[in-house]
């Protein structure tokens, strides 16, 4: 596994060129804790929003997520969502975007309202895209232009209306006669417009819409994909089918099944997107369809794990195959703060109350035992927010910290009172607080609570503030004065 990835992660390979429907969405999270006296419908209330690429720009953002480069072409609107897609765009350095903009074309957004573990609505604004003769060859220029030096197209169809089957056709023949490898993402009912490309990914509804046969079985799975493969003339289909696995069928090849592997569900959205960026950045880094298939099985089964449309990452893809134990120290407690979000609503939607503390553990002492154990009894996850090295020299000199921050991690992590660690380079832990918002904050008595750093915009959101009586004359300071006045004395 450690040489597949290697080989996907090389630098030298060259990007890949991505053409599809871009849209923005938009995922919005807040609270139901009753029914409107208006009309018989939940009352939300508002806690926090966030913007993402997505279509075929959540295809790009995994694979730069994955740090690998991409060029992205797409036909946008001339408005307001568009303008916001471009500065997501401009975030992203590992994307060059190649995108047109039509006064015809309102650009799609979608947007979620998600309480608790219930997805309440999605509204999706967009009107059918008209795409003019001119915009269509201005289409097929910019994927040409795009295409120099690439050897792996992916084309993203969300059925928006761009990629008709008058700009396919031209851009699959000019694709193949460039020697591109084409891989498709495909939409609708009729594949004939994708004829001739070497690998398609339905899922396996789409599979039984486009073929009118069962798609239940392994058999039935091959026996449908070999009719598109012969009827459009497709090298090879492979086919998601959520918990069970993959299917990649082939014609004269023996159908290779790789199955899911067992792990909580949280949201399916934008999964299809990570399977075929990874399947494309393994086949452009020269890596088989089969071994890439393994690769892109992983990939799949940690973003279901996830918030919305959120892309894997080269981390992730590393520390699950067990390559970064072999490089420095990991924890899987330990997380950064985005992945550390995705766990927190997971254990949230699971009815568990989230408490948050922090602090720099540098030697730990009954007082963090004591700090842990009573804050660890009022919530049912504990998260701890610890400082990096660089912050707690910051706060306490030079000579601080005693242990390292690898150190203070393990020594954290082999406590069964912790379930989470979030490393912060600032002073204090304000943003992490802000972003995790968790149900209960926790800190010793020591500190009033005013003085208690990020107490207001917890309680504010409905969380609770807990302070932790310390036990007398234990501290880190103390304790490593003592120790080097002990050493004089010696």
């Amino acid at each position: 596994m450690e040489s597949l990835l290697t080989i996907l992660f090389d630098s030298k390979n060259p990007p890949i060129v991505c053409v599809g429907d871009l849209m923005l969405d938009i995922f919005v999270e807040g609270d139901v804790s009753r029914i409107s006296p208006e009309a018989p419908i939940p009352v939300f209330k508002y806690k926090s929003e966030r913007e993402v690429l997505g279509g075929a720009g959540n295809v790009v953002r995994n694979l730069a997520a994955l740090d690998i480069s991409s060029r992205l072409v797409a036909l946008m609107g001339e408005d307001f969502v568009s303008q916001r897609i471009d500065s997501l765009l401009k975030e992203i350095p590992q994307i060059d975007p190649y995108v047109i903009k039509s006064p015809f074309i309102n650009t799609t957004q979608k947007t979620r309202f998600t309480a608790g573990s219930q997805q309440l609505l999605r509204l999706d604004r967009e009107t059918p895209e008209l795409v003019t003769q001119e915009h269509g060859q201005a289409l097929l220029e910019a994927v040409l232009s795009a295409s120099k030096g690439v050897r792996t197209m992916i084309i993203s169809d969300y059925g928006k209306g761009v990629l008709s089957k008058n700009i396919l056709n031209p851009l699959i023949s000019q694709s193949r006669a460039a020697g591109q490898f084409i891989l498709v993402d495909p939409k609708g009912k009729d594949y004939g417009c994708y004829a001739g490309v070497n690998l398609i990914t339905p899922n396996r509804e789409e599979l039984a819409l486009a073929t009118s046969l069962p798609t239940d079985t392994d058999e039935e799975c091959a026996t449908a994909a070999l009719t598109l493969i012969e009827k459009h003339k497709i090298e090879a289909v492979l086919v998601t089918r959520g918990s069970r696995g993959m299917s990649l069928i082939q014609k004269n090849v023996e159908p290779y099944h790789v199955h899911g592997q067992a792990r909580e569900v949280f949201d399916v959205s934008g999964a299809g997107d990570t399977v075929v960026a990874v399947m494309a950045a393994g086949i452009n880094a020269g890596l088989s369809v089969q071994q890439t298939l393994s690769l892109a099985n992983y990939a799949g089964g940690i973003v279901v794990g996830k918030v919305g449309t959120a892309p894997i990452e080269k981390k992730e893809m590393l520390s699950y195959c067990d390559i970064e134990e072999n490089r420095h120290f990991f924890s899987s407690k330990l997380l950064p703060l985005n992945q550390m979000y995705d766990r927190r609503i997971r254990w949230q939607r699971r009815g568990m109350r989230v408490g948050f503390t922090n602090g720099c553990f540098d030697l730990l002492h009954p007082g963090h035992i004591q700090l842990l154990k009573e804050a660890r009894e009022r919530c049912d996850r504990l998260i701890v927010g610890l400082n990096s090295d660089a912050s707690i020299q910051r706060l306490k000199g030079s000579s601080r910290p005693l242990q390292s921050q690898e150190d203070r991690v393990a020594v954290l992590s082999a406590l069964e009172l912790v379930h989470g660690i979030v490393l912060f380079e600032e002073d204090t832990p304000l943003e992490l607080i802000k972003a995790l918002q968790p149900d209960l904050l926790v800190k010793g008595a020591d500190y009033t609570l005013e003085q208690i750093v990020g107490a207001s915009e917890v309680l504010s959101s409905g969380g609770k503030v807990h302070r932790v009586v310390l036990v007398p004359d234990k501290s880190t300071t103390r304790l490593a004065n003592a120790s080097i006045g002990s050493s004089k004395m010696t």
